[in-house]
């Protein structure tokens, strides 16, 4: 493992390029290929502001799988963190690219949601790695369920937004799955409804801002 201050350094860009880079994904899109559905304006906005929250969402992944494997005691467990992060990484270029397609745009508080997420990350992992993996594993179960609702509320005709969500869900049911085999510990209730307060601040917020 790195020492804690080049980790530190590493981490801070990773942050900046999170935050301000555009998003590079080593899998083809999800939506290469298919068409540009007929979407009404209310609709285009509708989708914009769904594929925002699913953005932001992976944003806070970066960041709380960064905090994790930061404070991660074992490095089989601190390099699967840094796996699921990069396969966020993708998710990120995916969200972007097709918000771009939308003319619109990222949340406005995504250095905020960062910011919080990293810490909780750090905190999780200072916990120990049960809970850590345990931790990952929630928020990937509570991911999956956003992304569910999602596909719910997307237009049936929008195949490109839906195909990038279905494989945000694979790609997050594998993570949770690859948390639990590792040996993560069930959490809490208070702490799962926590979490899921959490997200429903961010999730209702980076729907618009």
């Amino acid at each position: 493992m790195l020492p804690i201050p080049d980790a530190l350094i590493l981490n801070f860009d990773r942050a900046l390029r999170t935050l301000f880079a555009p998003a590079a994904s080593r899998r083809p899109h999800p939506d290469a290929g298919l068409p540009e559905a007929a979407l009404t304006d209310a609709e285009r906005r509708h989708v914009a502001g769904l594929m925002r929250v699913n953005h932001s969402g992976e944003v806070c992944a970066q960041a709380l799988y960064q905090g994790q494997a930061l404070t991660a005691r074992n490095p089989d467990i601190a390099q699967a963190l840094q796996q699921a992060a990069d396969e966020e990484t993708e998710h990120l270029a995916w969200c972007e690219r097709r918000l771009n397609e939308l003319n619109s745009h990222k949340s406005l508080l995504n250095p905020l949601w960062y910011t919080g997420s990293f810490a909780l990350g750090v905190l999780a992992g200072a916990l120990g790695d049960r809970w850590n993996l345990g931790f990952l594993a929630e928020t990937e179960r509570q991911v999956e369920g956003h992304l569910d609702g999602h596909l719910q509320r997307l237009p049936e005709q929008d195949v490109k937004s839906r195909a990038i969500v279905e494989q945000m869900k694979a790609d997050e049911i594998r993570h949770a799955e690859t948390a639990i085999a590792l040996g993560g510990a069930e959490l809490p209730l208070p702490v799962k409804l926590a979490m899921k307060l959490t997200a429903k601040v961010m999730t209702q917020t980076a729907y618009w801002v």
